[in-house]
């Protein structure tokens, strides 16, 4: 009898642990970013205007966002192996790209890249930890910390689901 409730015991846990898995996190999806918040002495509002240049994926445990920091169009190379350093800086400069894993604990999120752009984002413990809040299908997420600390002027991002 005794062996029959420590198996049912450990099989309802392993059930319960399997569900509790299975369930996604309301933050798995497709995101855009539609409006950033800077504090600090440029503190300012700005909305992302249509088609918004961003994409933000999440899975169960990855993470990927693209996004082009600029307002307005970014140049065309004429030719990229013979473009000129400002031509190059104007094309790529403003393109943010990155990829790698995240965890979620409580209202934190923190992301460590395993691909980047910036090579200085895939350095051995490099993270970027955001506060967040999630309403239906809007989520507000704002800067916190990275390895170096606290950062002190954090802007917040609004992001709208697309998918």
């Amino acid at each position: 009898m005794t062996k029959s409730m420590f198996a049912l015991l450990g099989g309802l846990v392993a059930v319960a642990g399997l569900a509790a898995q299975s369930k996604p996190s309301p933050l798995v999806g497709v995101w855009q970013a539609v409006e950033v918040t800077m504090t600090g002495p440029v503190a300012r509002t700005i909305t992302i205007p249509e088609p918004r240049p961003n994409l933000i994926i999440l899975t169960p445990k990855y993470y990927s966002r693209v996004e082009v920091h600029a307002e307005g169009p970014r140049p065309l190379l004429p030719e990229p192996a013979t473009a000129s350093a400002d031509q190059l800086r104007a094309t790529w400069g403003p393109f943010v790209g990155e990829a790698g894993t995240y965890e979620v604990n409580r209202e934190v999120i923190t992301m460590r890249p395993i691909s980047a752009r910036d090579p200085a984002a895939m350095a051995p413990g490099a993270f970027i930890a955001y506060t967040y809040r999630l309403e239906g299908q809007t989520l507000w997420v704002t800067h916190q910390r990275n390895q170096a600390g606290a950062l002190p002027n954090p802007a917040t991002i609004k992001l709208v689901r697309v998918e």
